[in-house]
């Protein structure tokens, strides 16, 4: 991880930067490196930009929530970051919700986000309620 990436995480960690301001600061420096890379295709992954949650509720409110995947991807980065015995702590607290921090990692990055690409979850209650997640890339 090269040390301005590193340090928008280190900024995003401490609190001092918003998650919006850490992702436009990110694609900002992955900008920079495209444009400084020597010219050729993109690499196209296949692998949504966004996760999606859409919630309409029969009372008629409304929530629409896109979370860009670079956002979870800096989130698994930013856990190596973390001190060792922390990890440990959120660790414990996250297993006790059947959650392993540890099967987090950079390891499985990709495996994590080609599962979440065909992610798809729909449901419609009695009340009328609709709730929506699902990956896209628009």
């Amino acid at each position: 991880m090269n040390e301005e990436r590193k340090k928008v995480l280190e900024m995003l960690a401490s609190g001092k930067i918003s998650a919006d301001e850490a992702e436009r600061l990110l694609e900002a420096l992955e900008n920079r490196a495209s444009e400084t890379s020597p010219a050729g295709p993109p690499a196209e992954t296949g692998l949504p930009k966004y996760l999606f949650v859409k919630v309409d509720s029969a009372s008629g409110d409304k929530v629409n929530i896109r979370v860009p995947m670079k956002l979870i991807q800096a989130g698994i980065k930013l856990k190596s970051l973390l001190p060792h015995d922390a990890q440990e702590k959120i660790n414990a607290r996250l297993s006790e919700k059947g959650i392993n921090l540890d099967d987090f990692n950079t390891e499985n990055l990709k495996d994590l986000l080609d599962a979440l690409t065909e992610l798809e979850v729909n449901v419609d209650d009695k009340k009328g309620d609709k709730v929506r997640i699902y990956c896209s890339n628009a």
